[in-house]
């Protein structure tokens, strides 16, 4: 297992005026509301999770990519060619200061993660081997790892399958928080219930 293995967090960002699109019962005002607040609530869990020494944060959203900097993330612009480049670019990033870490894909749209979930997940990968986390839906990804050398996200539709394919193992265990990913309403209210992050909290109220 990786305990003692240091982590790079790499976090795909969308502006947040185009983000979450499924979410159609909701204006396109309260849609970047709670984008905006969902990769806020996932970028502070991810920096207060031990033996992750960094998040990226990958948007083309160059000012809200910016205020979360000012939490701590640091900042990778998107060069434009769909998730999974913007994950390869993050990564690249992130090994130039960080060349000892392991990467890890996280998505952006986790209300409900925690520290602890996170944590969990981490310590469960295992050194050379590429690894993924399905969402609670069981099609979808919500992490994705790999050393460096053989980092290549396959996120997209039935990505779970698309991640096994590719000879990365998924992960066991609850990880509720982690698995619980939020595209719709349905989504939104299985993570309530979990418990949102206050940013989310914030503007559910």
């Amino acid at each position: 297992m990786s305990e003692r293995r240091d982590h790079v967090v790499i976090i795909p960002v969308k502006s947040p005026g185009t983000a979450k699109s499924r979410l159609t019962a909701v204006s396109r005002e309260q849609r970047a509301r709670l984008a905006a607040a969902f990769a806020t609530d996932v970028v502070d869990a991810a920096l207060r999770t031990p033996g992750v020494v960094a998040v990226w944060v990958v948007s083309d959203d160059d000012g809200f990519a910016h205020l979360l900097a000012f939490r701590g993330a640091r900042v990778c612009a998107d060069p434009g060619m769909g998730l999974n480049a913007a994950l390869r670019a993050g990564a690249a990033a992130a090994r130039a200061v960080h060349p000892a870490a392991r990467p890890v894909a996280l998505f952006a749209d986790l209300p409900c993660l925690t520290s602890d979930d996170l944590a969990a997940a981490l310590a469960e990968l295992v050194d050379g081997i590429a690894a993924f986390v399905a969402d609670a839906d069981g099609s979808g990804s919500s992490l994705y790892s790999a050393e460096y050398d053989d980092f290549d996200p396959c996120f997209g539709v039935d990505s779970a399958a698309a991640h096994r394919a590719a000879g990365a193992v998924p992960l066991q265990g609850a990880l509720a928080t982690l698995r619980r990913d939020v595209d719709d309403l349905a989504g939104l209210a299985d993570a309530m219930t979990l418990g949102v992050g206050p940013a989310t909290s914030a503007v559910v109220a």
